[in-house]
């Protein structure tokens, strides 16, 4: 009777940590994001826009995108050493 209360037991707590490793699949066909346009047209009015730059302008997008490397990310010319 212990032992078949042990298996059972045992049974019980692999079978709980075998379902915590379940992973629903991860897709965007519910949440509305359209995937096929190039980042440089935008998408509309945004508070978060860099002012002066206009959905659709390639040429700026790529401006703003070499200007934001060289200057705010490029770690080399933040440092004071």
């Amino acid at each position: 009777m212990m032992r078949t209360t042990w298996t059972v037991a045992a049974a019980l707590a692999a079978g709980l940590g075998l379902s915590a490793c379940g992973d629903r699949p991860q897709t965007l066909g519910a949440s509305g994001v359209k995937q096929d346009s190039p980042a440089y047209q935008g998408v509309g009015a945004s508070q978060y826009a860099k002012p002066g730059w206009q959905a659709g302008d390639r040429n700026s997008w790529e401006q703003h995108l070499r200007a934001r490397a060289a200057y705010g990310q490029h770690e080399y010319s933040r440092s004071t050493q």
